[in-house]
């Protein structure tokens, strides 16, 4: 259980061994995240997992000088301290918070760690009175400066132009899989399929608010539809397309997206203004969705355009026809 808040010391109040305890266990948490780290990027991105193995190994021999050190002044026994009994030292987050979001963000992660550490030990060198406290954290700072520097040597070692350009696909492939594909189809989904509905609604009933409500009800229900079916349909063990969640979320929320952009005009009182900006909306929409198939998929622009255009064309003309039937 994490200490409330009022239950926590505060670090000026701490002696020097409990400084010292604090920084070993920080230094073994540190190292653990770092291993962890590896472990998540070992198979996708092997250079960069080299990196992680090396700051984890640099975490441990500067836990094992300050464990040296604590032995030399205190003793045999370590106090059990970690960073969430003292109030205001810097915070870890969970590993499993950050694993998801991307190689770039969890170097980026890293790098705060380091950073964090640095600024708070020399934060707390200059506010410390005692000559033995002062030293003490001012040379913690200095190590955490030196994981930096090391850190920037490893990645020096490990990842050259080529390593970096790999990464780099590897990281845009996965972005594809997960969020853009799936977006695209619930996009396409939702941009297509509620043309025939809301134009047949609108253009039978030439009610605005009606044609809202009927818009409001397909995208809404085309989204959720398209959400669970995307999330259902692969796990992504087997072909790393990533999160089923996220596909699902990205399929679901870009299908509702699709259909409202041109449900929303129909909030407008008067029809045909109303009808024009849906218009206009649709398209849009249509070279929107072209647009990123050429960007994403690597589709040539002006067949992804003509095989988009032409498709809601077609379902475009059909609701027209049904609804002033």
């Amino acid at each position: 259980m994490i200490p409330s808040i009022s239950s926590r010391r505060r670090f000026s109040d701490l002696t020097e061994q409990q400084v010292l305890a604090l920084a070993i266990s920080s230094e073994e948490d540190d190292a653990r995240i770092y291993r962890s780290y590896g472990e998540l990027l070992r198979d996708d991105y092997p250079d960069t997992a080299a990196i992680f193995d090396g700051m984890a190994a640099e975490e441990d021999g500067h836990r094992q000088r300050l464990i040296d050190l604590y032995r030399a002044r205190f003793g045999e026994v370590i106090p059990l301290i970690r960073r969430e009994h003292v109030a205001g030292f810097y915070a870890r987050r969970p590993v499993w918070l950050v694993e998801n979001l991307g190689i770039e963000r969890i170097r980026d992660e890293a790098e705060a760690m380091e950073r964090d550490a640095e600024s708070f030990y020399l934060k707390a060198a200059q506010r410390s009175s005692d000559a033995a406290t002062r030293k003490l954290l001012g040379d913690l700072a200095a190590a955490e400066a030196g994981h930096q520097a090391r850190a920037g040597a490893l990645k020096q070692e490990h990842l050259d132009d080529d390593a970096l350009a790999a990464e780099s696909r590897t990281a845009k492939r996965q972005f594809v899989l997960t969020w853009v594909q799936p977006g695209l189809a619930g996009l396409m989904d939702g941009s297509v399929s509620t043309l025939a509905p809301i134009f047949a609604t609108a253009f039978a009933t030439q009610d605005t608010w009606t044609t809202f409500l009927v818009g409001l009800a397909a995208s809404v229900g085309a989204g959720i539809s398209m959400g669970f079916t995307e999330a259902a349909s692969d796990d992504g063990e087997l072909s790393g397309r990533g999160s089923p969640l996220k596909r699902g979320i990205a399929a679901g929320v870009m299908t509702t997206v699709g259909g409202l952009g041109h449900a929303l005009p129909y909030l407008i009182p008067n029809f045909w203004t109303a009808t024009i900006i849906a218009f206009v909306v649709v398209f849009i929409e249509l070279w929107a969705i072209a647009w990123i198939q050429n960007r994403y998929m690597e589709t040539p622009f002006f067949r992804a355009a003509f095989q988009v255009v032409l498709g809601g064309a077609l379902v475009f003309a059909a609701g027209v026809l049904i609804g002033s039937g």
